[in-house]
């Protein structure tokens, strides 16, 4: 049995470090869940953990990090932490666009548990 040379230990780790990126890609494409728009699709049809965008206002504070948001048809529940929100100041006026996803408890109303949130012009 051969032992192994510097020259081997070398060109081994050389090896794992250009593979761990390929081991670490992701997938950024485009998801195979529905993507809701509109708020009253979510209200009709919610299903859970499904990743939604949706363009309206936060129309008022409800309880610690929770927000009601409307897309100026409907509105649904939304819990944003803290930690979330942009730099800038929103208010009732501020036009935004919020990620998430659908939370659909047993009888409970869905909410979304927003991920993201985009300040739009």
């Amino acid at each position: 049995m051969r032992s192994l040379t510097v020259r081997d230990a070398i060109f081994a780790t050389l090896l794992a470090a250009s593979l761990a990126p390929i081991a670490h890609a992701q997938y950024v494409g485009p998801s195979t869940q529905k993507v809701s728009i509109s708020i009253a699709d979510i209200l009709n049809n919610p299903v859970d953990n499904q990743e939604v965008v949706s363009r309206g206002f936060l129309i008022s504070k409800v309880g610690t990090e929770k927000y009601l948001f409307s897309d100026g048809i409907s509105q649904i529940r939304v819990e944003i932490d803290t930690e979330d929100f942009p730099a800038q100041k929103i208010d009732d006026k501020t036009h935004i666009e919020i990620r998430g996803e659908v939370e659909k408890d047993y009888l409970e109303s869905p909410e979304i548990d927003v991920k993201h949130i985009t300040i739009l012009r």
